[in-house]
């Protein structure tokens, strides 16, 4: 079983500016092992910054980055980042839109293959077992996000809105993670497709995935999470159980942009039931 008291990745003061502007501020955070973590704030509070940083995309100007108790270099890349275990989806869909949807799950899989170029060009018996091994592989992961075998020989650009969101969590874990970090992942999504992204987040969380999530969708957070960061302004202002972030006054204040004496009002807007 799962020690969700252990930490799986950690920050701790994280800085990142673009110019003049200071993207992060001091930002500290600590995912467990096994949990499903959130991370919600404003439009521009920092969020995807800080998962960029997390997964190599950007360079952090300052601080320090844990992974299952490893020091990594703030200059890792993102390629040396997947191996060690951490993959993400993107807020908007990045796939090869003229593949089949097998075609990029198995993609993402090749990263790990071991026979080489030169096996792949002389189409060797290793290769080949290989080649046959990725395509079944292929074929579990778009079943278990719950894509067809008949959705697998379609062109990802023909997919639905949602089946694309779901072929890109495929492809992420064909990495092989021990952290899948979700990127706004139900943007765009009508309600079936939402309910059904909750889930297959929850089928991944039950069978022992770590998961990071940003999401605009407050009410799904507060349904779907173990535990919520809150950022404003590149600034951490929170952390804590759901229960703990509807009650936080700083959270409640940086939803509305102002202060309110309707304690009610600002729990509605926390939760999502009246968020604009």
């Amino acid at each position: 079983m799962t020690d969700s008291r252990k930490p799986l990745l950690e920050f701790e003061n994280i800085n990142k500016s673009f110019g003049g502007v200071h993207a992060l501020k001091e930002v500290s955070l600590r995912i467990e092992q096994g949990t499903i973590h959130g991370l919600i704030g404003p439009n521009g509070a920092g969020k995807t910054t800080l998962f960029n940083v997390m997964t190599g995309m950007y360079q952090a100007d300052a601080g320090k980055f844990w992974f299952d108790g490893e020091a990594i270099s703030l200059k890792t890349s993102p390629q040396v980042l997947a191996k060690k275990g951490l993959a993400r989806t993107f807020q908007n869909i990045r796939l090869f839109s003229e593949m089949t949807a097998l075609e990029n799950v198995m993609v993402g899989q090749h990263s790990q293959t071991k026979t080489g170029i030169i096996g792949a060009i002389l189409r060797t018996p290793a290769a080949k077992r290989e080649e046959l091994m990725i395509r079944q592989e292929g074929l579990r992961l778009l079943q278990y996000v719950g894509l067809s075998e008949d959705v697998a020989c379609r062109v990802a650009r023909t997919l639905s809105y949602g089946d694309q969101r779901r072929l890109e969590i495929a492809r992420a874990l064909a990495l092989k993670p021990r952290l899948l970090a979700l990127d706004e992942p139900a943007a765009g999504m009508n309600p079936t497709e939402t309910a059904q992204l909750k889930a297959l987040i929850r089928r991944l969380h039950d069978d022992g995935m770590t998961i990071v999530l940003i999401e605009h969708d407050v009410s799904l957070m507060m349904r779907l999470c173990d535990r919520i960061s809150v950022l404003d302004f590149g600034e951490k202002i929170a952390d804590g159980t759901p229960e703990e972030i509807r009650c936080n006054e700083r959270v409640i204040k940086a939803y509305l942009g102002t202060d309110t004496s309707s304690a009610g009002k600002g729990q509605q807007v926390v939760d999502g039931s009246s968020a604009g």
